[in-house]
């Protein structure tokens, strides 16, 4: 339990399916009003996943790592080590949170959190996500069901590019950064706990 009242729950590193099927059944407990909000945290095997938009099936069977199609908006990106997940399970209906502006909050967490290393980081006008001068360092891709949300953001903390080489993350080409190339990171575990920290009180 976090300070703030949500339940935050630490996974390690983990399989990508074994999760989301995690996610889905909260997110519909929470909706049936049998479960409760709660923020999980991870770390992923390599993995490639897509949104509802899908991929050109060529591009996934040149990949490097699996590819698992889901449920949530935005395109292919990448997950796996060096990189941390924040999966906020919350009734946006209850809490009256629309949907642009849960992403939003979503955003300023993670800008918030950057903050703290002393990295600058900002919005981009279209695009979701946060953005460094040196790319993209976190991406996000929600799905609100009977006013529930779920799926979340993924901050790079120490990936190895080779992993984004193949795929133009998220539909775009503007790079990709890590908090590695700006100073020397927290361990995972601290650096998703100090990130929940910076979300609840937002919410």
């Amino acid at each position: 339990m976090s300070d703030w009242g949500l339940a935050y729950k630490w996974l390690g590193r983990r399989a990508y399916e074994p999760v989301w099927q995690d996610l889905s059944a909260c997110a519909d407990a929470v909706a049936r009003g049998v479960g409760e909000e709660v923020i999980f945290a991870c770390e992923h095997e390599p993995v490639y996943t897509t949104g509802r938009r899908g991929i050109d099936n060529r591009l996934g069977e040149a990949l490097p790592a699996p590819v698992v199609h889901t449920d949530r908006g935005g395109e292919m990106t990448f997950h796996g080590p060096g990189q941390i997940m924040l999966y906020p399970i919350i009734n946006l209906r209850s809490r009256e949170i629309g949907v642009k502006k849960y992403v939003s909050l979503l955003e300023e967490s993670c800008i918030q959190l950057l903050n703290e290393f002393g990295i600058g980081a900002k919005r981009n006008c279209g695009f979701p996500g946060v953005w460094t001068e040196r790319g993209k360092i976190a991406a996000l891709g929600v799905r609100v069901t009977r006013g529930v949300a779920f799926h979340g953001m993924a901050l790079n903390v120490n990936v190895d590019p080779k992993w984004f080489a193949a795929i133009s993350p998220c539909g775009l080409q503007l790079g990709v950064a890590s908090i590695s190339d700006f100073t020397a990171p927290l361990p995972p575990i601290e650096l998703a706990d100090r990130w929940q920290f910076h979300l609840q009180p937002l919410l």
